[in-house]
C-alpha cells in the first residue's frame, strides 16, 4: 500500500475510535426522583452511634436508564450520621438522621450522590420524616398501660387513706412517680445491618454507559 493511502486510513480509523469511545461515555444522567432500593451493611443506632460516624449500604436493584443498567446492583453507598437522640419525654422518639454522600460502582469508579432516606422496612411505628430523618417507635402501649397502672394504683392507695379527696390526691401522685420514671428512661431506635432503605435522588446524576455495560 502506497504511503499516501495509509495516512488518511490511520486518520479515519482514529476518528472512528474517538467518536466510539465518546458515544460510549456519555448518557443520560439519571433523573432526580429515582429510587435507590438499599441495604444497610452497617448497623446504626442512637445508644452506640454518633455524628460523624460513617456507613455503607449496597444496591440490591440494578438502576435502568432507557432500558440500559447505568447503576448496577451491589454498588456501594456511603454516607454519615448526622444527628442521633434519644429524647426523655414521653412523647419524643428516638432519631437517626444520615447524610447519603457517595456512589462507587465495582469498577471502583466513585460519584458524588446527593439523595434522601425516604423509607426502610424497619417494622411498625417507626416513621421516616420530610428531612430523611429515621424516627424510631416512642412509647408504645405497654408505656401507656404502666404509666395507667401508676395511676391506679395511686388512686387506690389514695381512696383507702383518706377517701374521695384522697383518691384525686393519690391518682396525681402515682402518675408523677410514673412520669418521672419514663422521663428518665431513654428510648432507643436501632437500624441494623441488613435492614432494607430506600433513598431518592435529590438531583441528577450523570453516569457513564461504558461503566455501566461492563456490568451487564
Amino acid at each position: 500500500m502506497k504511503k499516501w493511502m495509509v495516512l488518511p486510513c490511520i486518520l479515519l480509523l482514529a476518528c472512528s475510535y474517538i467518536s466510539t469511545m465518546a458515544a460510549a461515555q456519555t448518557s443520560s444522567p439519571v433523573p432526580a426522583g429515582t429510587a435507590l432500593m438499599v441495604k444497610l451493611e452497617t448497623t446504626l443506632a442512637t445508644f452506640s452511634n454518633k455524628a460523624g460516624d460513617p456507613f455503607q449500604a449496597r444496591l440490591t436493584q440494578a438502576v435502568l436508564l432507557d432500558g440500559k443498567t447505568v447503576i448496577p446492583a451491589g454498588a456501594i453507598v456511603e454516607g454519615r450520621v448526622t444527628k442521633v437522640a434519644e429524647p426523655r419525654r414521653i412523647s419524643g422518639k428516638p432519631t437517626i438522621g444520615i447524610l447519603i454522600e457517595a456512589l462507587i460502582l465495582p469498577t471502583g469508579e466513585r460519584f458524588f450522590l446527593d439523595a434522601t432516606l425516604v423509607d426502610t422496612n424497619a417494622g411498625r411505628d417507626t416513621d421516616v420524616n420530610q428531612e430523611g430523618e429515621f424516627k424510631g417507635s416512642g412509647h408504645g402501649r405497654r408505656d401507656q398501660l404502666e404509666i395507667g397502672g401508676g395511676t391506679a394504683g395511686g388512686m387506690l392507695i389514695g381512696g383507702l387513706i383518706g377517701g374521695g379527696p384522697g383518691v384525686l390526691i393519690g391518682g396525681a401522685v402515682g402518675a408523677s412517680s410514673t412520669a418521672v420514671h419514663w422521663l428518665s428512661k431513654h428510648r432507643s431506635a436501632m437500624l441494623p445491618a441488613g435492614t432494607a432503605l430506600t433513598l431518592e435522588l435529590n438531583r441528577p446524576l450523570a453516569m457513564t454507559t461504558a461503566v455501566a455495560s461492563a456490568e451487564q
